[in-house]
């Protein structure tokens, strides 16, 4: 297990996590978010850290929940979005214009209630 840390924001954890939040299971130049899990509130680079990881069962973030809630970490600026700003975002940070994978749009159900 690894955390990745940057000064003053969240910290990521999985296995093997980069600065930029990549991890052993998803590593690509951009794969370069990391998802807050509703169970814990905490920070994991991707579902298959959590399971690794976490002693606990995953929970999506409902509906209600993902206009107000900061849930997604860009990986190359460390901002946080809201999961409804990262569900439109189409795949580039709105701060940064860094490109996100995506491909991770196939497991969105994982993580957010549609």
């Amino acid at each position: 297990m690894s955390t990745s840390t940057t000064h003053g924001t969240p910290a990521v954890h999985g296995l093997d996590v980069s600065d930029k939040t990549q991890c052993a299971h998803w590593h690509s130049a951009k794969d370069i978010i990391a998802i807050k899990h509703k169970c814990c509130g905490m920070y994991y680079a991707c579902i298959s850290c959590h399971e690794a990881i976490a002693e606990h069962e995953n929970q999506v973030w409902p509906k209600k929940e993902q206009e107000t809630t900061k849930a997604v970490l860009c990986g190359n600026c460390r901002r946080e979005l809201n999961i409804t700003e990262y569900l439109r975002c189409d795949n580039i940070c709105p701060n940064c214009k860094a490109t996100f994978n995506p491909g991770c749009r196939n497991h969105y159900h994982l993580y957010f209630e549609a």
